[in-house]
């Protein structure tokens, strides 16, 4: 019988892309001016999904990389659902812990039209980037390393960014400033993953030497739901 494969480094992986998610769905409750820039809070960091996706999808496959993304996608559930019953749940009735009840809830409380939206921008961005980089793979031959992370990047944070910000608040937010917040995700993230190029070349490189793989999805399922 043959054995699966094991890896030294992919469970690492695995950790950072989903404390980068939880972090970043976190820290998007609040809309903050950074230069010319104007977005969720959560843009600082979620940048870095997508280039822990591109890693993924290049050294280990579309197949592991969608075991990642469902991975990924099950504990920012757990995380939205753990932060709404603990808002739910009746506080003392003492001034401090009122206050702290009441913060809690502003900031981590379960907001469904939020948390649906993150799920499903998150879902679609995700997958269309792992897609995109495991086909680009295979037509370029392994080549061009940079033009497959950025076009990718193009295409998933473009879906992504565009779902979360029509589904969690349109109609709520004027128009001028959906698209002024969209305009400024999209570049600032695509320009995050141009900027760290260099630094996703060398950690490619070096997990296909640390782990002697480099893998082609030829014969791959791109189906999400196709985990055998």
């Amino acid at each position: 019988m043959s054995r699966m494969k094991s890896y030294r480094y992919l469970d690492l992986i695995t950790a950072l892309f989903v404390v980068v998610l939880v972090v970043s769905n976190v820290a998007s409750t609040k809309v903050v001016l950074f230069g010319p820039f104007t977005f969720d809070g959560g843009t600082l960091l979620f940048p870095l999904a997508y280039i822990f996706g591109d890693v993924l999808t290049e050294v280990y496959g579309y197949k592991r990389s969608r075991r990642v993304i469902w991975t990924g996608f099950f504990l920012l559930l757990l995380s939205a659902l753990t932060f709404g019953l603990v808002s739910a749940l009746p506080t003392p009735t003492d001034e401090f812990s009122q206050k702290s009840a009441e913060a809690f809830s502003t900031i981590l409380g379960l907001v469904p039209r939020i948390v649906l939206a993150s799920l499903v921008a998150y879902w679609v961005g995700e997958f269309a980037n792992s897609y995109i980089l495991a086909r680009l793979k295979v037509a370029t031959q392994g080549r061009f390393l940079a033009l497959r992370t950025i076009g990718s990047t193009l295409v998933g944070q473009g879906l992504d960014t565009a779902i979360f910000l029509l589904v969690a608040f349109y109609g709520i937010w004027d128009n001028s400033l959906l698209w002024t917040v969209f305009v400024s995700n999209y570049i600032f993230k695509v320009g995050i993953e141009v900027l760290f190029t260099p630094l996703t070349y060398a950690v490619v490189g070096f997990l296909k030497r640390a782990e002697n793989e480099d893998y082609y999805d030829r014969d791959t399922r791109f189906n999400p739901f196709a985990f055998r």
